[in-house]
């Protein structure tokens, strides 16, 4: 509605503006030129008193009120044509800078749209679709295979794995038993299951990651705009200058022939053209920010907070190492555990034969055990990959990582470890980042600790926050001290949706992200690449670099055009058309922006 209002109030100037010029240059009807600007000038100086008393009760200074004075300066002394110039210059700045801090609000929309909406309710043999609204605590329900989990609750049967990677951000399966608690969101896997409800809908994780969203959103980060720290200043040496200047000469026309030079509008233009500009430079990168006020932000972030599964790591599991126990070969290990595995949709069967080098070996009598592994029958002698347990009775040496284990002929010959792989370019982004001046960089992971910290320690990573969900990512960012804000988070999953919306800046890594990860994120990352990360943080650099230096030429430009203007060596539509030229001045810099450098 503001945006829609902005714009409204410039093509408003604009066609009021023409009927002007036709009444006197045509018509040759000069009163009535002057009684329409007139009129023009106090609607929108009364408008912008409003806004302006607004701002200051929110506690900030906003640039308007040296304009309100200069256009009401410049009509009180009959210089209505230069009141409008200077009314044409801010409701178009005005405009401008709502175009350049638009953002999509949909991701609320999103998560409800991703929620489950329905359940499989069990009484006795008889299964009803009832929607997810009506479920209560101690209904029987039934989840079959792919399904989400649609309410919190305990499992009556089992075993299953579940993928949590949504919620906690933990890509390797859990696998679940009878009596295990499961949380709504996540994905059941290839056994159905009966499950006790413990919450209802609205209770339940999934829902309450939507209300975590809906409290960020309504409690966003105070933050002042370059403009508005720059207008306290600028305003005072205006009013000095002009008051000096009438005083001096007697003559009002001299205070608004000063103020007409002294209209902030290098304040109001430069910075948001270069912010859209910089904006620009930023997509054609592959990273939309979805607001001018992002990177503003983000040039001035000194913590980095780094999801883990999916953002510094691949988000997949792939084969770490190949552990013999026996005199085979470790190729030979991997290619019975792969044969074995040959025809299970499961991730970590697909993970082993992708990793395999060899032909594999035909496999008869297959029996896959749900959440248990594999048997079957390979070059006469019976093969077994999977749960150390499945695959032999003697007690065998295992891992922290997830491990398929592996036995032939009833003989435990290994097994075969799994890790979510680091991506190459992380160790760089983070070496970047800090080469950018951002002093912290932490990682928040619902992963095991000792996992995170080896990750960490890959990458070069300064702190470490493990085993967190939602709600303990956004308090990690909330206990953060002063001296480490603001603060950007980045993710990619639904679980990172409420962290990105609390961070005074979220990114979304959105190539292969979660929607609602993105479209909570103040920006989004397009392509599956981490540095795009540190290149955000340095076109936000140089943007505010551009867009400071712009400001200041304009302020330098126009403080010398009011002390000239002040000796009444200016008539007020010449200043007014100075002004512009100043405007012009400002508005290519500010372009400079836009420029890969």
């Amino acid at each position: 509605m503001q945006q829609l209002r902005q714009y409204k109030q410039f093509w408003f100037v604009i066609i009021l503006g023409v009927i002007a010029l036709w009444l006197q240059f045509v018509n040759h009807q000069a009163g009535y030129a002057q009684i329409l600007i007139t009129g023009l000038g106090i609607l929108l100086a009364l408008l912008m008193f409003i806004e302006m008393v607004k701002t200051l009760r929110s506690g900030k200074f906003g640039v308007d009120l040296l304009a309100i004075t200069a256009v009401v300066a410049t009509l009180a002394v009959g210089e209505y044509w230069a009141a409008l110039i200077v009314l044409l210059m801010l409701t178009g700045g005005d405009a401008l800078e709502d175009f350049a801090a638009r953002r999509a609000n949909s991701e609320l929309q999103e998560l409800l749209n991703n929620s489950p909406q329905s359940a499989h309710k069990a009484d006795g043999d008889t299964i009803t679709d009832v929607a997810i609204q009506t479920v209560v605590v101690g209904d029987r329900l039934l989840v079959k295979p792919g399904e989400v989990m649609p309410v919190d609750g305990t499992l009556e049967t089992g075993p299953t794995t579940v993928n949590e990677s949504s919620l906690t951000g933990e890509a390797r399966p859990i696998e679940k038993q009878a009596g295990d608690t499961v949380m709504s969101g996540s994905v059941n896997g290839e056994a159905s299951v009966y499950l006790m409800a413990d919450q209802t809908a609205d209770n339940s994780q999934y829902q309450n990651i939507v209300r975590l969203v809906k409290q960020a959103e309504s409690q966003p980060a105070k933050f002042v705009r370059m403009a508005d720290r720059y207008a306290v200043p600028f305003t005072l040496l205006a009013y000095v200058i002009a008051g000096i200047a009438w005083y001096l000469s007697g003559d009002p026309v001299r205070l608004a022939e000063v103020l007409v030079v002294a209209s902030p509008c290098p304040l109001i233009l430069a910075a948001p053209i270069a912010l859209i500009s910089g904006m620009s430079r930023a997509s054609r990168n592959g990273i939309i920010v979805k607001t001018g006020t992002t990177l503003e932000k983000l040039a001035q972030v000194k913590t980095f907070a780094f999801d883990k599964t999916g953002t510094i790591t691949q988000g997949k599991l792939v084969v770490d190492k190949v552990v013999p126990v026996t005199a085979v070969p470790t190729e030979t290990l991997l290619q019975l555990a792969a044969s074995a595995e040959q025809h299970s949709g499961h991730v970590l069967a697909q993970s082993l034969v992708a990793a395999n080098t060899e032909p594999l070996l035909v496999a008869t009598d297959v029996k896959e055990t749900t959440a248990q592994g594999v048997v079957a029958t390979i070059n006469g002698q019976v093969v077994r990959a999977g749960k150390a347990s499945f695959v032999t009775d003697d007690p065998v040496k295992k891992p922290d990582q997830t491990a398929v284990y592996v036995s032939a002929a009833g003989v435990y010959q290994g097994y075969v470890s799994f890790s979510d792989q680091v991506r190459p370019e992380a160790a760089q982004t983070m070496t970047d980042l800090h080469h950018l001046g951002v002093g912290n960089l932490l990682m928040i992971s619902g992963d095991r600790e000792p996992i995170a910290k080896q990750i960490a320690g890959e990458v070069g990573i300064d702190q470490i926050h493990a085993e967190c969900l939602p709600a303990d990512k956004i308090q990690v960012l909330a206990d953060l001290p002063a001296e480490h804000r603001p603060v950007a988070m980045v993710g990619d999953g639904i679980n990172d949706a409420p962290s990105l919306a609390t961070a005074d800046v979220g990114i979304a890594m959105g190539a292969h992200g979660a929607t609602a990860a993105s479209e909570s994120a103040d920006a989004v990352v397009l392509k599956d690449d981490l540095t795009r990360v540190s290149t955000a943080r340095a076109i936000a650099h140089d943007t505010m670099r551009v867009a400071k230096q712009a400001v200041m030429i304009g302020i330098i430009i126009c403080t010398v055009l009011m002390l000239i203007a002040s000796f009444g060596v200016i008539p007020a539509i010449i200043g007014a058309v100075f002004q512009e030229v100043v405007d012009t001045v400002t508005i290519l810099y500010a372009l400079r922006a836009r420029t890969d450098r």
